[in-house]
C-alpha cells in the first residue's frame, strides 16, 4: 500500500467558512483524493488551523511552526512514498512573514527537513509534492481583512515561486488555484465545492507520482 503524507493548514483540516466549523469529512479535498485513488493508497491527512512553513506564531494557543512539527510527523507515519505540502497562507499575516519570498523560503526548508530526514529501517525518502495554495480576495470581514492586510499582490506570488522552488529541487508542483477559490466571506478560506475541487484537481498529478 502506498502512503501519502498531507502537510497543510486550515484548507487542509477543513475550515468551513460558511458554517464557521469544519467542513464535512466527505468534503474535504484530502477525502476526496482519498476515495478517488482507493484501497490501495492511504491519504494522511496533517492539516492544523493557522500552520505556517516555518515561522512562529507567539499569539497561537499551540504549535504552529510547520518546520518543527514536520520531523515528528514524518517520524509518526512513516514509511510515506509522497508528501504533499500546501502552506504559505498563514505565512502571510504581517506578524508572521508577510511576504510570498519569506513562504518559498520557509517552502525549502520544509523541503530540506523530508530530503534529510533520517528514515531508517531501509525507507527510501519520499517524494515531495508542492501545493500553493488559492490566493486570497477581497473580504468585508473586518477581522480577517485586518489580519491578512497586505496579502492579496503577495499570495498571488505563491504560484510562481513555488513553480520555481519545484524546478530547483526536483519535487512536483501543482497549483491549487487553478481549481479553487477562496471565498469573500473571510478572503482566506474554501466553501465545500471549492475544496472538493482540489482533490479531484490534484488526483492526477498525486497518480503519475506514485506510479499508478
Amino acid at each position: 500500500m502506498k502512503s501519502v503524507l498531507a502537510f497543510g493548514d486550515s484548507l487542509t483540516w477543513g475550515y468551513d467558512p460558511v458554517n464557521l466549523g469544519r467542513h464535512a469529512y466527505e468534503d474535504r479535498w484530502t477525502s476526496v483524493l482519498q476515495k478517488s485513488l482507493g484501497h490501495g493508497v492511504r491519504v494522511i491527512a496533517e492539516g492544523l488551523n493557522g500552520r505556517t512553513t516555518a515561522y512562529d506564531d507567539h499569539l497561537a494557543d499551540c504549535e504552529r511552526n510547520g518546520a518543527k512539527l514536520l520531523p515528528s510527523l514524518l517520524e509518526t507515519h512513516k514509511p510515506v512514498d509522497l508528501v504533499v505540502i500546501m502552506l504559505g497562507t498563514n505565512d502571510m499575516k504581517r506578524g508572521i512573514a508577510g511576504s510570498a519570498n519569506l513562504a518559498a523560503s520557509g517552502m525549502k526548508r520544509l523541503v530540506d527537513l523530508v530530503r534529510h530526514h533520517v528514515w531508517g529501517f531501509d525507507y527510501d525518502a519520499p517524494d515531495i509534492l508542492l501545493v500553493s495554495p488559492p490566493k486570497t480576495c477581497e473580504t468585508a470581514n473586518a477581522h480577517f481583512a485586518a489580519m491578512f492586510r497586505g496579502s492579496l499582490d503577495e499570495s498571488a506570488m505563491l504560484a510562481t515561486l513555488y513553480r520555481d522552488l519545484a524546478d530547483e529541487t526536483g519535487c512536483g508542483f501543482f497549483d491549487a488555484g487553478s481549481v479553487a477559490v477562496t471565498t469573500p466571506l473571510d478572503g482566506i478560506h474554501l466553501d465545500a465545492e471549492n475544496t472538493r475541487a482540489i482533490g479531484r484537481g490534484i488526483e492526477p498529478v498525486v497518480r503519475v507520482m506514485l506510479g499508478l
